[in-house]
């Protein structure tokens, strides 16, 4: 057990670095003003419209670093900074959740898979850390229970491990269209690159953590048997 919380506190540490940096990354390059002038409710428009979809709205919702698509609704759905700023950092983050809404209206085939795994991540997430906790309790009366709850958590951890294909691939066509438009041009295209990549590493941490976290549970499980 205080295996699993030296690794929950170093994950927790780092993903705090990560955030940190993302986050200071955000504020200079929002500070930095397009060429081309554009908001990011423009780009976000202009590379929907240019990719041929006519059916996604882009809303403003309230909150900091909020960004995000939602394939239910349509929307792509950008944070009062990102919507209406007119810098590198807007234009990075709106083309990047345009990237999603273009993977949705090509079926990527790792969003389908994530989607798929949305409502089972949903149920397991809601009752994983009661299930592990009295699984840990009562390993030596009842081990299957903690067996149940490494089944539900390596479940959250495939969803995590899905999600980075995913989130590098949005970059990937964000960072393609805007400099192929010149939506970004020069040191924009290197800054809005650097935004995005350590976006992305926030995915990244979240996966290792989940997947450390696992292995732990995994080899008390087993230890459990070999005492047995």
């Amino acid at each position: 057990m205080n295996s699993i919380l030296l690794v929950s506190l170093l994950f927790v540490g780092i993903s705090m670095l990560v955030s940190g940096v993302l986050k200071s990354r955000f504020n200079q390059y929002s500070q930095m003003p397009l060429l081309s002038g554009l908001t990011g409710r423009e780009v976000a428009e202009k590379m929907l419209r240019e990719n041929g979809i006519y059916d996604v709205k882009v809303i403003s919702v309230d909150g900091f670093l909020t960004d995000h698509y939602n394939p239910l609704e349509k929307t792509v759905n950008l944070s009062p900074e990102v919507y209406n700023g007119n810098s590198i950092a807007s234009a990075a983050i709106a083309a990047h959740e345009c990237g999603h809404a273009v993977q949705h209206a090509t079926a990527y085939s790792w969003l389908m898979i994530r989607s798929r795994l949305v409502p089972v991540v949903q149920f397991s997430s809601s009752i994983i850390q009661w299930v592990l906790l009295a699984g840990i309790l009562m390993i030596n009366t009842f081990p299957a229970l903690l067996l149940g709850g490494i089944v539900l958590f390596a479940l959250t951890t495939i969803f995590s491990v899905v999600t980075l294909p995913v989130e590098f691939d949005a970059s990937n066509r964000a960072l393609a269209w805007l400099e192929r438009t010149n939506v970004t041009r020069g040191e924009e295209q290197t800054k809005a690159k650097d935004a995005l990549k350590w976006a992305a590493l926030t995915y990244v941490v979240a996966a290792l953590a989940s997947i450390a976290t696992l292995v732990q549970y995994i080899m008390i499980f087993l230890g459990s048997r070999n005492r047995n």
